[in-house]
């Protein structure tokens, strides 16, 4: 490798691993010979190397003795830098080799805020049994972004949704239906509707509705309301669950929930079913064209033990208060 300084070239030693070993050895066993012995290799094969190592690296590195050889300070100084690359050389293959295997290493899963509340945690526990060895670095996010960081390679397992604005591709990932999510409407205690079993989409027109998104480009709420025959009197944009379960446990609002949700739902709220069986959102686990061993068994757990029991209006005291 050389680096131009100026007018002239300046060269730097490139040193092969193979050579980086091979002084290892012949500095371990003091011999050229006995290094060619435990390295298979002809005791010329080895004074050749040496003398090009040598060469690489601008002088000698070896005393030579009547009874074999040892090390220089310059042969000290690079054998400690050999020693240090070979064993990160050592870890890297035993990383890739667990990783591979699905017996070790670091797993990214990416999850939306509500798949976070009840369902990744269930399968990640299952997971951690069966992969204890396995690293869990979690991450949540809107489905959008999760599937551009699965694409880029940021992460190796998200769990994704068709809600509010139908299902995010990117080239390269795949997605698995994993289950499907009603959509209830969240209401305050004293709203005169909280009572009720099921509820028409129609008798909410008056109603302000929190939502993230709305307006700028097609929502399940948009098109849910075009069908029971209005256009929301006014849209509240809170981006957070948390957010807008304040909203309308003051009274400011209605929003449509998940009933993923159910379970972090407070006790000033009630959940409500609708009509309209359009309303429900379809949760998606996606993986990358070529996903690690971990990722699969994530992804199996997801889909069959792993999932928590399917959220009800009853689990949270909805319908009647």
């Amino acid at each position: 490798m050389r680096r131009r300084n100026g007018s002239s070239e300046e060269k730097w030693p490139v040193f092969e691993i193979d050579a980086l070993r091979l002084l290892v050895t012949v500095a371990g066993t003091g011999s050229f010979t006995q290094a060619a012995a435990r390295l298979n290799y002809t005791q010329s094969a080895v004074s050749r190397r040496i003398a090009t190592l040598e060469q690489e690296a601008g002088g000698p590195l070896f005393e030579r003795l009547p009874r074999g050889v040892r090390l220089n300070p310059a042969g000290r100084a690079l054998h400690r830098h050999a020693v240090d690359v070979l064993d990160r050389l050592s870890r890297a293959e035993q990383e890739l080799a667990v990783l591979h295997t699905g017996d070790g290493g670091l797993l990214h899963v990416g999850a939306f805020s509500t798949a976070n509340i009840s369902l990744v945690p269930a399968a990640l526990r299952a997971f951690r049994q069966a992969r204890p060895a396995v690293e869990v670095i979690a991450v949540e996010g809107r489905s959008g972004t999760l599937t551009a960081r699965l694409a880029d390679g940021a992460l190796d397992l998200a769990v994704v949704s068709d809600y509010p604005s139908g299902l995010p591709s990117a080239d390269g990932v795949t997605t698995t239906p994993l289950c499907e999510d009603e959509l209830l409407v969240a209401l305050p205690r004293d709203h005169r509707l909280a009572g009720a079993d099921v509820i028409d989409l129609g008798e909410l027109r008056d109603e302000a509705w929190l939502q993230h998104a709305y307006g700028d480009r097609p929502t399940m709420l948009a098109d849910a309301c075009a069908r029971a025959g209005f256009t929301p009197r006014k849209i509240i944009r809170i981006a957070e669950w948390t957010g807008k379960f304040g909203y309308v446990a003051a009274g400011l609002g209605v929003a449509l929930i998940p009933s993923l949700a159910a379970w972090a739902v407070p006790d000033g709220l009630v959940l409500v079913r609708l009509t309209d069986p359009a309303l429900r959102r379809t949760v998606h686990v996606a993986l990358p064209a070529a996903p690690l061993p971990s990722a699969l068994t994530l992804r199996d757990l997801l889909l069959d033990g792993g999932r928590p029991r399917s959220a009800t209006p009853a689990d949270r005291g909805t319908g009647a208060a």
